[in-house]
């Protein structure tokens, strides 16, 4: 066990021999340097942990005399050996970190054994795209119990700036995740960096079609299943030239798009309840759609006679009623065909799920009372139900109609007769 005063000059004369060997600094107990056969020198520091003679060494290596001076070598020794004094054991914290698994690690297991299992297969499609697509090519390579506020802060930033909603749903996905790691004692309880992470803001604003804009949607559908929806082409730009003719400028609008768009409208549907209805769950006798897994669970959609005539005229081309390209899969989107019938309709800003609102709206203003509404929607809950709750037909807008359809017969020249006032 040699010992010396170890400086530059003295690690530059070390020699390799048959075996390693470790040379003991002479100021500083337990600080060394580890000499190997082949000539390989690196800093090392040797403790016991709780001080005592029975407890067995450890060793720990500081890195090699090429990247640290005898100076910064001594340094980190003095700083391992003081956190052993205070009762640490930086060998064994060091081996745990090994075994941490980075936040793209951690993310498998996740999907695996909590998404893939408890959640519904829509929720965990959602959740599987947040973590691949947009978590674990930024933060994958990250020890899970090393992630910041401000890591997470910058990716939510950054997803932000496009697609505010997206970087709101991301983190909530993120904060699930890091919950589970909770649970399964990988991170200490409460450590979450995603709190405090002020969320952008959303507009949740109900857009209500208008008589008039549901007739022009449906004359836009109508041409598109017939004779095409014209394409809208700026003739002043270079690439317009490499366009087809204009007589073949059109857009054939899928028929089963077609139908899904009156779906959502006729019944109020959600997108992804349409889009994922199959066939056996069809009851065109008695007017039902049985939900096996929508987002309030399973559920009952009673349909109107004109919903059960477009379902009636659609052919069965596959499993699911909405037929998308294979006629084992759902149709994913209909975005695209939804895009032109709106450009075609000249109707701006309308979502698909703005069908939803819209026949919850006509609902409401036929004086169908606010649980009836609910429970065509399939809402769990009356308070989703009461946002439109400022549509129902009160004496204030009872009161207005009376009066407007008075005023508009005297324009029109129809004698109004008044009734007589009670005594």
């Amino acid at each position: 066990m040699p010992v010396c005063k170890l400086t530059k000059r003295t690690i530059d004369a070390l020699c390799p021999s048959a075996k390693t060997v470790v040379h003991y600094d002479s100021d500083l107990k337990g600080f060394g340097v580890r000499v190997t056969p082949s000539g390989y020198k690196a800093w090392v520091v040797e403790y016991r942990p709780g001080g005592g003679r029975n407890v067995a060494t450890k060793r720990m290596t500081l890195g090699s005399t090429g990247t640290l001076t005898p100076d910064e070598a001594r340094r980190k020794a003095r700083e391992i050996l003081a956190s052993v004094l205070l009762g640490g054991d930086p060998a064994s914290e060091k081996s745990e970190a090994r075994k941490m698994p980075t936040v793209a690690q951690f993310a498998e297991t996740f999907l695996r054994d909590h998404v893939d299992v408890k959640l519904k297969a829509s929720t965990g499609a959602t959740y599987r795209d947040h973590i691949e697509r947009l978590i674990v090519p930024e933060i994958g390579s990250v020890k899970l119990d090393q992630l910041t506020r401000r890591q997470v802060s910058a990716l939510h930033s950054k997803i932000g700036q496009k697609t505010p909603g997206i970087a709101n749903r991301m983190l909530s996905t993120l904060s699930s995740m890091l919950g589970f790691a909770s649970i399964k004692e990988l991170v200490p309880d409460g450590f979450n960096p995603t709190r405090k992470i002020e969320k952008f803001p959303e507009n949740h604003m109900e857009r209500f079609l208008t008589s008039d804009e549901i007739r022009r949607i449906g004359e836009a559908i109508r041409e598109g299943e017939t004779t095409g929806i014209p394409w809208v082409v700026d003739e002043t730009k270079a690439n317009s030239k490499h366009v087809s003719k204009p007589e073949n400028r059109f857009t054939i609008l899928d028929r089963y798009a077609a139908a899904a768009i009156r779906l959502l409208l006729l019944t109020g549907a959600r997108r992804g309840e349409i889009l994922a209805l199959e066939w056996k769950s069809v009851d065109l006798e008695r007017g039902l759609l049985h939900l096996p897994d929508s987002k309030t669970g399973k559920k009952t959609i009673v349909i109107n006679a004109a919903a059960r005539q477009v379902l009636a005229a659609l052919p069965k081309a596959g499993n699911y009623v909405i037929a998308g390209r294979l006629p084992d899969k759902p149709r994913h989107d209909l975005k695209k065909p939804w895009a032109a019938v709106l450009r075609r309709a000249g109707v701006s800003s309308a979502r698909l799920h703005d069908l939803r609102h819209t026949h919850a709206s006509f609902g409401v203003n036929a004086g169908m009372g606010l649980p009836i509404v609910g429970k065509l929607l399939g809402h769990s809950q009356s308070s989703t139900t009461e946002r439109y709750a400022h549509l129902e037909n009160d004496p204030v807008r009872r009161a207005s109609e009376k009066i407007g359809g008075k005023l508009a017969a005297a324009l029109e020249g129809k004698v109004v007769r008044q009734k007589a006032k009670e005594a």
